[in-house]
């Protein structure tokens, strides 16, 4: 795949501060895109084509919410009001009309309003919902990050982006809400929290009800 490159730029909108809300494309999906994931894509209709071709030159990122009505293709569908901004890493064409994107997850936003342009493609107003505060995982969760590693070890690392972070409270919960099966609506749920301990907790009782831990 082409690598997405350029030396980074300084006037990037989301990486200044403080930012109240800026204006970006939104790709609705039926997933939920957290902080610090890869999300492979393969984009093929003409207004996500031209979204990903406006994003790749003005090196910016796009949005990825979870789809609240509708479906991925046809009429535009209405995106939960919380999702998370995608960085392009690299993209490739090995199929005319088709292409094929690795992108990763970076910083979550909530929706002020949205608009559906001409060619069915959604824009949002935004505001960046503030990162969560690294720390070290309680004794009590430890088998969380046990778990991830365990998945890391038999399907390879190449599963998660490095750096891997057992130790961090939130990345572990956003690693382990990616991959545990539960509902899409439940997933959005753990997205939307901002306590990266609470987060744990929902998801050691998932698996403790699992059997999974104790």
């Amino acid at each position: 795949m082409v690598p997405v490159g350029g030396r980074p730029r300084g006037d990037k909108p989301w990486a200044r501060a403080p930012v109240k809300s800026l204006q970006v494309p939104v790709f609705p999906l039926n997933t939920v895109l957290f902080p610090g994931g890869l999300l492979p894509l393969r984009v093929f209709e003409a207004r996500y084509m031209d979204m990903t071709r406006d994003c790749m030159k003005r090196e910016v990122p796009f949005g990825v919410c979870l789809i609240r009505e509708g479906s991925e293709i046809g009429v535009p569908a209405i995106p939960e009001a919380v999702g998370c901004l995608a960085k392009i890493l690299e993209w490739d064409m090995q199929q005319l009309g088709v292409l094929n994107l690795k992108t990763r997850g970076e910083q979550r936003f909530r929706i002020l309003e949205h608009k559906t342009g001409d060619q069915g493609l959604v824009s949002a107003e935004v505001e960046l919902i503030a990162n969560e505060a690294s720390i070290p995982i309680p004794a009590k969760f430890a088998s969380c990050a046990r778990l991830l590693e365990m998945v890391v070890l038999d399907k390879g690392e190449a599963i998660f982006a490095e750096p891997h972070a057992f130790q961090d409270a939130a990345w572990v919960g956003y690693r382990l809400s990616e991959i545990l099966p539960v509902p899409l609506a439940a997933k959005q749920k753990l997205l939307e929290l901002t306590d990266s301990l609470s987060r744990l907790s929902v998801l050691q009782s998932f698996l403790e009800s699992r059997g999974l831990a104790k």
